[in-house]
């Protein structure tokens, strides 16, 4: 399709609507802190022929997504503290071991293939911690969720516990 073609001619796909409108919301809030209400959102959706039901089932679905967007972010940095912590551990461990082959041999010697020989799984840590992608990391993040779910759910009870005791 051509910019000269007459108005009246042209025609768009769902996805090419969706993309111009898009990008048209987007220069118009060029601020970021700008907010729609609800009430906006209806009222663009009638605008659109958008029926209130069918906005009210795609906000629940974004709510779901965004959701699961800060599941995944809190996954992430579970994980990066989680190397972090090993990896001061390492730090500390062979920093000593450092030390002491200073201390005892005048030099670097025996130390050096500790150092070599623990790296390895560091090396491998970091590649499993920085890798968000694939099959082993939805595995390591749904093994993840589930603990999470149930410690959660261990407090709710036990707190609902602790407040019927205290009742």
């Amino acid at each position: 399709m051509t910019a000269f073609e007459p108005k009246s001619l042209r025609s768009y796909s769902q996805e090419d609507v969706h993309q111009i409108l898009h990008l048209a919301i987007a220069r118009q809030a060029d601020d970021k802190d700008t907010e729609f209400s609800y009430e906006q959102i209806l009222e663009i959706g009638a605008e659109l022929e958008i029926s209130p039901e069918s906005l009210k089932l795609a906000e629940r679905d974004w709510l779901v997504q965004q959701g699961q967007v800060q599941q995944r972010k809190a996954f992430d940095a579970y994980r990066i503290r989680k190397f972090q912590k090993r990896l001061g551990n390492y730090t500390i461990l062979n920093g000593f071991l450092i030390l002491a082959d200073l201390i005892t041999g005048g030099g670097i010697s025996w130390s050096l293939y500790i150092l070599l020989f623990c790296g390895l799984p560091v090396g491998l840590d970091v590649w499993n911690t920085f890798q968000t992608k694939g099959e082993e990391y939805e595995m390591a993040f749904q093994k993840w969720s589930r603990n999470h779910q149930i410690k959660k759910t261990i407090s709710t009870v036990l707190n609902k516990w602790f407040k019927a005791l205290q009742a």
